[in-house]
């Protein structure tokens, strides 16, 4: 109900106190479906936050709001420096109004996945917050207010369908009133009516828990978490607790999914291996053949290229492919050598399987432990703590020790560029085969301590060998410090310019 039309009456009202002797100084947007404004009078600065998602539209009013330095775009600059004159509600329509100076408006439409808030000067729209909706500069203030009816006479009129004519109350306040009516021959009905909508004229607001979602209630019911008596701090603290709980539902959701995921391809991993060992442990060919040559050696000849022997166990014809390269008893090592093989197999898929397993049974608890959190807090428990592993393994660099001094190495193109641009310091040194592709090439620099000649040397051999001059007997190497290599705008990965250089001849060495 927080975008419920009797909702916005007493949150318009409120908003009508609080604004008055504001101008508007700020209105600027920084994340796709968010438009901040900031008010002041000359003393205090007043925040509106409207956050548009296609999926939950709620208007919030942070006490502070710092704005981000980069991708934030300023927006209705029509209306920068104007005076509020009045927030208004619209009769019957879930849209609120601030007049500005210079007739002009701005309007919050708080219509689900089509809400907007949109800049209107006289009855005109002029501008979209959201432009994609474009319906919406059709719109006119004067034709926004609707009539409904409250007379008894259209009451009982509609006593069979109220949810359908009286769409303003919403889902909740007509659970409240099933609940409530209970009972009550119809022509009990009426007070009953006008009792509902004196609660929803002159309402108390609560955070309430109904299947599992939390929701803002102008009445009494269900699972009733807080109680406000002021409209902005309920919106307020029902935003920050929405958003809260879906951030929860969406990790959980992510944390659940991935570990199903491994899961399913464990179990699907163990199914195929056990099948495959089963087929191993029932193929003995390979034994039985070497121990069949061997037992026959007398009756074989060289160059033969099969024979067909009499099995041990139930004396059938087994018929034996040989290589007529070989000897028959060549032969039958090369059958024990498959056989021994297939034993090494059959004991690591064996090992597999077991390791496997019990990755599965981590696996599964860690999944009850996931289903079972109930907070953020909990959910970031159960996650397996691995952060030190990944950001060794994302380091942008290869990094070398040599007479007490760090070069870093850069892994790639992409990575040269965050090893020389964000990670090294203008006091470091900095090294690259002249004139060909390679890893740029760092020396970390010691306080007080000049950079040693053959420590500037073994860079220099790191820097040759990883570029494309590695096989060259001799490579020139370019020496400077990290303050005199820049980037241009454009330039592809890697790609930089050297304002002043030394140039140094070395044998590329890894080692």
């Amino acid at each position: 109900m927080h975008n419920n039309y009797y909702f916005l009456k007493q949150l318009s009202k409120h908003l009508h106190q609080k604004l008055s002797g504001f101008w508007v100084v700020a209105c600027f947007s920084q994340n796709k479906d968010e438009l901040v404004l900031e008010f002041n009078n000359a003393q205090q600065s007043y925040f509106i936050k409207a956050s548009l998602q296609s999926d939950f539209c709620c208007l919030s009013f942070p006490d502070q709001f710092n704005r981000a330095r980069k991708n934030s775009i300023d927006l209705f600059n029509e209306i920068i420096l104007k005076a509020v004159k009045q927030v208004y509600q619209f009769e019957n329509e879930r849209c609120i109004a601030i007049q500005l100076e210079d007739n002009f408006s701005l309007l919050f439409k708080m219509h689900g996945n089509r809400a907007n808030v949109i800049l209107f000067q006289n009855d005109s729209a002029i501008a979209l917050f959201r432009s994609h909706l474009k319906s919406d500069l059709s719109l006119t203030l004067s034709t926004l207010k609707r009539t409904l009816d409250f007379s008894e006479q259209t009451f009982r009129e509609h006593l069979s369908n109220l949810p359908a004519y009286y769409y303003t109350f919403g889902k909740l306040v007509w659970q409240y009133w099933d609940m409530k009516i209970k009972g009550f021959p119809d022509k009990d009905l009426w007070p009953a009516f006008q009792q509902l909508i004196q609660e929803l004229e002159s309402p108390k607001y609560y955070l309430i828990e109904h299947s599992d979602k939390l929701q803002l209630s102008l009445v009494p019911t269900h699972t009733i978490l807080i109680e406000f008596e002021n409209p902005e701090v309920a919106l307020n603290s029902f935003f920050i607790q929405y958003v809260h709980q879906q951030a929860f539902s969406s990790q959980k959701d992510k944390q659940l999914k991935t570990l199903r995921d491994q899961i399913k391809a464990g179990q699907n991993y163990i199914q195929k291996n056990r099948q495959k060992l089963t087929e191993l442990q029932q193929d003995t060919h390979y034994q039985l053949w070497g121990d069949l040559l061997m037992a026959n050696l007398h009756a074989l000849t060289n160059g033969i290229k099969h024979t067909t022997l009499s099995s041990f166990y139930d004396n059938q014809p087994v018929e034996i492919k040989l290589k007529p390269e070989l000897s028959p008893q060549k032969n039958a090592e090369v059958f024990y050598r498959k056989a021994k093989n297939q034993q090494i197999e059959i004991n690591q898929l064996k090992k597999a399987i077991e390791l496997k397993s019990t990755e599965l049974q981590r696996l599964t608890h860690q999944l009850t432990e996931v289903e079972n959190t109930i907070d953020l807090k909990q959910l970031k428990q159960t996650e397996p703590q691995t952060a030190s592993k990944q950001k060794k393994e994302i380091l942008p660099y290869y990094q070398f020790e040599h007479k007490g001094f760090r070069i870093w190495v850069g892994r790639n193109a992409e990575a040269n560029d965050e090893l020389t641009l964000k990670l090294a310091y203008k006091e470091d040194l900095w090294l690259h085969a002249k004139d060909v592709a390679g890893s740029h090439v760092i020396i970390k620099h010691q306080a007080g301590k000049n950079f040693p000649k053959d420590v500037i040397e073994r860079a220099a051999q790191l820097a040759a060998y990883n570029s494309k001059r590695k096989t060259d007997s001799l490579c020139p190497v370019i020496v400077t410090p990290k303050k005199f290599v820049r980037k241009r705008k454009g330039d592809p990965a890697g790609a930089v310019v050297v304002e002043r250089e030394q140039v140094i001849l070395v044998e590329p060495k890894l080692d």
